[in-house]
C-alpha cells in the first residue's frame, strides 16, 4: 500500500470520527476485488421510471459501465413509501460495491425527523460515495397574485392572515418544508395544500387553485418563461445561474431559507474504505462527464462531485438543519 493512499484513508476515517461516528467506516488495508465477473452493479433508484432522478441515474449508470470496461450496471427502480423501499433494499444488501443507492435529500435528512420509525438508519446503514448535484428551489406565484416580491408577499400575508395557499408535491417534501420555514422566519400564516407529485402541484399553481409554490428549478423556469407564473426568489445561498436576475430570498430580506436540495449516491454501511474510495473515484468521473454536466445544466442545477467525508458532512449538516425546521413545525407523517 502506498503512503499517499494510507494518508488519504486515515484522513477520511478521522473526519468520520469528527462527525460523531455517524457514518460507519471500518478499518481495512486492502480493497477487495471489484466488480465481480458475472455479477452486475445495481443502482437502486427509489423513484419510478421516467422521473428526473431516474433519468440522471441512468446517465451515471451508463458512464460507470463504460468506465468499468462494459461490466453490466443496471438501474433498478423501487419507488414508493417516501424512498423507504429502495433505501431499505440497499441498507440490507452486502457491502461489496454491487448495490448502490441513487437518491435525493429526503432519504437521509428529512425522513428521519418526519417518521418515528424508519426501516433503515440514515447513517449507520449507508456509506456516502458522491454528491451528484445541488438543486435549487424557486418560490413562484400565480401571475394574478397581488405581490411581485418576497417583501410584498410578506406584507400582504400579514395584512391577510390565512388567506394565502401554497402547494407542495407531498406532505413533508422540500416544497412543504420551505413553506413552513418561510412562515416561521416571517411570522406569516399560510395554508398548506399538498398534492400527489410535482405535476399536480404545478397545475394547481397555474390554475390559480393556490397562490404560491416552492418549485424545482427546471419546471419553475419553464413556467416563468411561459408567463404562467412569476418568480419571487430562490431558496438558495446564492443566485441560481439560470435565473441570474432573481434575488435569493435572503437578499429579499428573509434569512435562513437556503437549504439546497441534492442528489447523491450511497453504498451500504460498513463498506471497506478502500473499496468505497475506489468506487467514489469512478462515480466522480461519471457525474462530471460531459453528458451528465449537460443534463445538470438543462435542469438548472449545479454539479457537485463531493465524495467521501465531504459528502458525509453535507448530509449531517442538512440532517440537523431540516430537523430544526420539522420539529418547529411539529410535522409528523406516521
Amino acid at each position: 500500500m502506498n503512503t499517499t493512499s494510507t494518508r488519504r484513508r486515515t484522513a477520511v476515517l478521522a473526519t468520520a470520527c469528527l462527525l460523531g461516528g455517524l457514518f460507519t467506516l471500518p478499518a481495512a488495508a486492502q480493497a477487495p476485488a471489484w466488480p465481480t465477473a458475472g455479477k452486475p452493479v445495481r443502482i437502486v433508484v427509489p423513484f419510478p421510471p421516467g422521473s428526473g432522478s431516474d433519468a440522471n441515474a441512468r446517465i451515471v449508470g451508463k458512464q460507470l459501465q463504460d468506465l468499468l470496461g462494459g461490466h453490466p450496471v443496471i438501474i433498478e427502480n423501487k419507488p414508493g413509501a417516501g424512498t423507504f423501499i429502495g433505501a431499505q433494499d440497499v441498507a440490507r444488501s452486502a457491502a461489496d460495491g454491487h448495490t448502490l443507492l441513487y437518491t435525493i435529500v429526503i432519504t437521509h435528512t428529512q425522513n428521519p425527523h418526519l417518521y418515528a420509525k424508519l426501516p433503515y438508519d440514515p447513517f449507520k446503514d449507508f456509506t456516502p460515495l458522491t454528491q451528484v448535484m445541488k438543486s435549487a428551489t424557486v418560490l413562484i406565484a400565480h401571475p394574478s397574485a397581488p405581490f411581485n416580491t418576497v417583501k410584498e408577499l410578506v406584507a400582504y400575508a400579514k395584512a391577510n392572515p390565512g388567506k394565502l395557499n401554497y402547494a407542495s408535491f407531498s406532505p413533508g417534501s422540500t416544497s412543504h418544508l420551505n413553506g413552513e420555514l418561510l412562515s416561521q422566519r416571517t411570522g406569516i400564516q399560510m395554508v398548506h395544500v399538498p398534492y400527489k407529485g410535482t405535476a399536480d402541484a404545478s397545475r394547481a399553481l397555474v390554475a390559480g387553485d393556490v397562490q404560491l409554490y416552492f418549485d424545482g428549478t427546471s419546471s419553475a423556469v419553464a413556467l416563468i418563461k411561459a408567463g404562467r407564473a412569476k418568480g419571487l426568489g430562490t431558496a438558495t445561498p446564492k443566485r441560481v445561474p439560470v435565473l441570474p436576475d432573481m434575488p435569493t430570498i435572503a437578499e429579499a430580506g428573509v434569512a435562513g431559507i437556503d437549504i439546497v436540495g441534492w442528489q447523491g449516491l450511497f453504498g451500504p454501511g460498513n463498506m471497506n474504505p478502500a473499496l468505497a474510495e475506489r468506487i467514489a473515484g469512478l462515480l466522480q468521473k461519471a457525474v462530471t462527464s460531459a453528458e451528465m454536466l449537460q443534463a445538470i445544466e438543462r435542469q438548472g442545477n449545479e454539479p457537485s462531485g463531493a465524495s467521501g467525508a465531504e459528502f458525509a458532512a453535507i448530509v449531517k449538516n442538512d440532517h440537523d438543519r431540516w430537523g430544526e425546521v420539522i420539529r418547529a413545525a411539529n410535522i409528523k407523517l406516521d
